[in-house]
């Protein structure tokens, strides 16, 4: 009979807690589907503990179930980590979910909840119907769900009778790397001559416009050992895409970015012309971005550019409203009269007309002004309207990357 071993994660094991109840609760659910109970764990808060706990439930080779409340389950993430040897990641499905569980309580989310959804690398996302849903990681031969306590018991039910059923063999795994600055044909160039060289990986190269993505099959004995063979290859991928190489999986890179501007203490202002408040779209999308996004400017006039942001009018007359001057000016403005580290500035001819012969449709000036100056970088797109303004907001947000990266 397949054993469960359930380590409740909590400061003080009170038997009327609400993650001292939940394991009660999966312990009995775990029993009513023919399982065994190993034996039920109350573990300490505390990083040393924590580790050793998993370790040795790992070495048993069990089913393992892990429950804990909000720092519980943060102090369970960081330990499989470690045991792993495997970064935290952020996951956009699992964010999404906090978020959509606080706001059913009309409640804020609370900046500390956002590290909710950092997960272990190779992590799979046990769906359920609470706010927070689990994860089940590959260790060692055993098998660890990590359980949010409101939800546990509908989780065991939905997914543990399918887990032991499973034979852990061979598998082939799929890890997504997002690239942003590459086209796919570049990308493609670039993987083949990486994977050239080494063994065990497949890559699939993906256009989505604006980025492209490469979806990479690596075989291993098992989850955990696929994941540990595309780590192998990390360091050859890395040296084939380099920054370029900005997140994996499902990190999208306005969250990227909103999490470098955070780190590094930073505030932002956005002046868009041609983009239309699209890359104020997509760094709003992210739940916390208030902390660093203070305003944006949609400028689509010459008049709204001199009076909104100060353009000087002999720039518009001499350069035009599609130049690097008016972009510097664009920029520089939307951070002075914002009072923010950082103004970023898009203008562009999205098409499709508009063009000239010296500036054609698809022609972009994006700067980005800081403490340090003014950096203007001019692109020339060849899509469609909607495909322009698509690719000068990535291009805009990836500027602002590689500045909070020290990579200008």
């Amino acid at each position: 009979m397949t054993s469960v071993e359930i380590l409740a994660m909590v400061a003080d094991p009170v038997e009327d807690g609400p993650v001292a109840q939940a394991a009660t609760t999966v312990g009995r659910v775990v029993e009513r589907l023919g399982l065994a109970v190993r034996q039920r764990r109350y573990v300490g808060l505390d990083e040393a503990t924590a580790e050793r706990a998993l370790r040795e439930a790992i070495d048993g080779g069990a089913l393992v179930a892990v429950l804990g409340d909000e720092e519980g389950a943060l102090l369970a993430r960081r330990a499989l980590a470690r045991i792993l040897g495997v970064r935290l990641v952020l996951s956009d499905r699992v964010l999404d979910a906090v978020a959509q569980g606080y706001a059913r309580q009309d409640r804020a989310m609370p900046r500390r909840a956002e590290a909710l959804a950092l997960i272990p690398s190779g992590a799979t996302v046990l769906a359920g119907g609470g706010a927070e849903p689990g994860l089940l990681v590959e260790a060692a031969g055993a098998r660890v769900a990590l359980l949010p306590p409101g939800d546990a018991a509908g989780l065991v039910v939905a997914h543990f009778p399918q887990l032991v059923s499973q034979a852990m063999e061979p598998v082939v795994v799929t890890r997504t790397l997002r690239i942003v600055g590459l086209d796919a044909a570049e990308t493609a160039a670039r993987l083949a001559a990486a994977l050239g060289q080494e063994e065990g990986g497949h890559g699939q190269v993906v256009d989505d416009g604006d980025e492209v993505r490469v979806r990479l099959r690596v075989t291993g004995p098992t989850v955990l050992g696929a994941d540990q063979a595309f780590r192998a290859l990390e360091p050859t991928l890395r040296g084939a895409f380099g920054l370029a190489w900005y997140a994996e999986e499902d990190e999208h890179l306005e969250a990227v970015v909103g999490r470098l501007l955070r780190a590094h203490g930073l505030t932002i202002a956005l002046a868009e012309s041609c983009t239309g408040g699209l890359v104020g779209h997509r760094l709003t999308e992210v739940p916390g971005s208030s902390a660093y996004v203070e305003r944006g400017f949609v400028v689509y006039s010459n008049a709204a550019k001199e009076t909104l942001l100060g353009v000087p009018a002999q720039i518009l007359a001499r350069h035009g409203a599609v130049s690097a001057e008016c972009a510097e000016a664009m920029a520089h403005g939307a951070r002075t009269r914002a009072g923010t580290d950082l103004g970023l500035s898009v203008t562009g001819i999205a098409g499709p007309d508009g063009g000239t012969p010296t500036k054609p449709v698809g022609t972009v000036f994006i700067g980005l002004a800081g403490a340090a100056g003014v950096r203007v970088e001019r692109h020339r797109f060849d899509r469609d309207r909607a495909g322009n303004k698509a690719w000068s907001a990535t291009r805009a947000l990836d500027l602002v990357r590689r500045h909070c990266l020290g990579a200008e």
